[in-house]
C-alpha cells in the first residue's frame, strides 16, 4: 500500500517516465536549438597563447555589442540580460551570443588556482536561462556556479579554487528526443575534452574536477576516457551510457549522487535501439553495480542540488576540494 506522504512523490516519477515515452513518441524541436531571428556578433577567435585577462575583455567588448545589436532589434528583454554578462566583475573565456547562446565564465583567479571545479549544465540552459529561471539563482547555471563558490569559500577560505560555469554546448530541451540519446554529449563531449585541456594550458599545476547535473553528467561520461581530471561527479545523472564507473575510463575518482525527490530516479535506467538510434543511458549511476562512490545528496528534487546550505552543495564542494563527501552513501 502507498502511504500518503509517498504519493506525491510516485506521481512526479510516473509523470516523469510518462514524458520520456511522450519525447520518444512525439519529437519535439529542442528549446536550446530553436533559432533565434536575433542578430549578434560573431564570437572573437583567439590564439592558444591569449591569457584569461586578454580573454575576459575582448569577450566583455563582444558582449557589449551584442546587446547593442538586441536593442537596435527591439528585443530589448535579451539586450537587458546581454548587459548583465558585460559586468566588469564577470569574467567570461568566452562567449557566443547567437541562437541559444554558448558562455564559459570563470569565478576566480583561473591561473593561480590549485583546483577548478568545472560545472557542466543539462537540458535546457541557454544564455536566456543563464541567470534567470522562477527567480531562483541556484536552479540557473550562473547561480548555481556562485552558489559553489560561496560554499568553497565557507568551507575552506584560504583554498585557491576556481569555479568556472560551461555552457560549451547546445543543449536539448527537456522533451525532446535529444534529451534521451546520447548525440548532444557526443558533439559536446570533444568541446569539453578540448577545454579541459585548455585549462591544463593555462594552469598546468591545478586538479580540475567536472561536476555534470542531469544530462551534463552524460557529458561528463562521454568525455571521460583518458581525460585528465581529478574528480568527475555525476548527479541527477539519467546515466552515461557506460555500463559502469570502470567502463568510463577515467583516471579520476567517480562520485554519484542522487536526491531521494529527484524524478530521474523513475526513469528507466536502460537503454533500447528505437528509430534508428539507441533510446536511453543504461546503467544508473547511483546503482551498486555501476560502482561509482555514491555520494549523500539528501531529500531535495532534481533542481535542489546547488541549493545553497545543501547537503548536496556541502558534498560537491568537498569533492571539488579534493576531500571526502560528509555521509557517504552506501546505495
Amino acid at each position: 500500500m502507498i502511504s500518503q506522504k509517498n504519493r506525491p512523490r510516485r506521481l512526479r516519477r510516473a509523470l516523469a517516465t510518462a514524458a520520456v515515452v511522450t519525447a520518444i513518441a512525439v519529437p519535439t524541436a529542442a528549446a536550446a536549438e530553436a533559432p533565434s531571428s536575433v542578430p549578434a556578433p560573431m564570437p572573437t577567435a583567439f590564439s592558444p597563447a591569449d591569457g584569461p585577462a586578454t580573454r575576459y575583455a575582448a569577450n566583455r567588448a563582444t558582449i557589449t555589442e551584442a546587446a547593442r545589436m538586441a536593442d537596435a532589434h527591439g528585443d530589448h528583454g535579451r539586450a537587458s540580460r546581454l548587459r548583465a554578462f558585460a559586468d566588469p566583475a564577470r569574467h567570461f573565456l568566452s562567449f557566443d551570443a547567437r541562437g541559444g547562446g554558448r558562455a564559459v565564465e570563470v569565478l576566480g583567479d583561473l591561473p593561480a588556482a590549485d583546483r577548478i571545479a568545472v560545472l557542466v549544465p543539462g537540458a535546457d540552459t541557454t544564455l536566456d536561462t543563464y541567470d534567470t529561471r522562477g527567480g531562483t539563482p541556484y536552479k540557473t547555471l550562473g547561480g548555481s556556479a556562485a552558489a559553489l563558490r560561496d560554499e568553497l569559500r565557507r568551507q575552506d577560505p584560504a583554498a585557491r579554487v576556481a569555479v568556472v560555469a560551461w555552457l560549451g554546448y547546445a543543449t536539448p530541451g527537456t522533451v525532446s528526443p535529444e534529451v534521451l540519446t546520447t548525440g548532444r554529449a557526443d558533439e559536446a563531449a570533444r568541446e569539453l575534452r578540448a577545454f579541459t585541456g585548455s585549462l591544463h594550458r593555462i594552469n598546468k599545476n591545478a586538479a580540475i574536477s567536472l561536476l555534470g547535473h542531469s544530462y551534463g553528467s552524460v557529458v561528463c561520461g562521454r568525455a571521460a576516457s583518458g581525460l585528465a581530471v581529478a574528480d568527475i561527479a555525476l548527479y541527477g545523472s539519467p546515466g552515461t551510457g557506460a555500463d559502469s564507473a570502470a567502463a568510463l575510463h577515467t583516471p579520476g575518482r567517480v562520485w554519484a549522487g542522487r536526491g531521494t525527490d529527484d524524478w530521474v530516479g523513475g526513469v528507466p535506467h536502460t537503454s533500447a535501439h528505437l528509430f534508428g538510434t539507441t533510446v536511453g543511458f543504461g546503467a544508473d549511476p547511483v546503482s551498486p553495480a555501476f560502482g561509482a562512490r555514491v555520494f549523500a545528496a539528501g531529500d531535495g528534487g532534481h533542481s535542489e542540488y546547488h541549493k545553497p546550505g545543501s547537503l548536496p552543495l556541502r558534498n560537491l564542494a568537498r569533492i571539488a576540494l579534493g576531500k571526502e563527501p560528509v555521509e557517504r552513501s552506501h546505495g
